[in-house]
């Protein structure tokens, strides 16, 4: 039988609810709808905590999960995915926003801390290990005296909408190139600042 092959599994990290569909800390979600909806599915199945789907891609079987528990628990949703499909780590990408990188830069990274991030903390502690990759994406650092809590939870600026479509379909892309390509040559092609031009 064809694709004996352990699926991938994708986890966008936002909060649930509509107040927080468009905050600066649902980017996480916010790349996953965009790539549901370019392999023209959507999010209507709730298993574990998470909405979720699952899509082909070049023969490979993708999941992608939205966990439904507020982004400081998190990881209960993802480490449930890990135990139930026996998914080794480097089948995991964790997708979430980040301000301490400049709006529309990606980072994709094979392990690392949490970097004050409430999502990726739940997962680390849930898995009870730092090493899983992740897809970071920039939110810029808050203005002033602002804290990092309340930025997060504002909406992006007028001005970082009109940009934004674009961010999220490379997101999406480098996901898909992570699947197919892996961790090392989707680091390679979208791990590059953006252009001034």
């Amino acid at each position: 039988m064809i694709g004996r092959k352990k699926p991938f599994l994708i986890v966008g990290l936002g909060n649930p609810g509509r107040e927080y569909r468009n905050n600066r800390h649902n980017i996480g979600f916010m790349v996953l709808d965009q790539l549901a909806g370019k392999m023209d599915t959507s999010f209507s199945k709730m298993k574990m905590n998470a909405l979720m789907t699952a899509v082909r891609y070049k023969g490979q079987r993708i999941i992608l999960i939205k966990p439904q528990t507020f982004m400081n628990l998190s990881g209960k949703a993802a480490a449930s995915f890990i135990r139930f499909y026996k998914l080794p780590l480097e089948n995991l990408l964790v997708v979430y926003d980040d301000v301490d990188l400049p709006f529309q830069t990606l980072r994709m990274r094979p392990n690392g801390g949490d970097a004050g991030q409430k999502g990726v903390r739940s997962i680390i502690k849930e898995l009870g290990t730092k090493d899983f990759p992740r897809l970071r994406i920039g939110i810029n650092r808050p203005p002033g005296r602002m804290s990092v809590s309340s930025y997060v939870l504002l909406n992006f600026s007028d001005q970082e909408v009109e940009t934004l479509p674009f961010v999220l379909d490379q997101a999406a892309d480098a996901i898909l190139a992570f699947v197919e390509l892996g961790l090392n040559q989707a680091m390679t092609t979208y791990n590059q600042s953006p252009s001034n031009e």
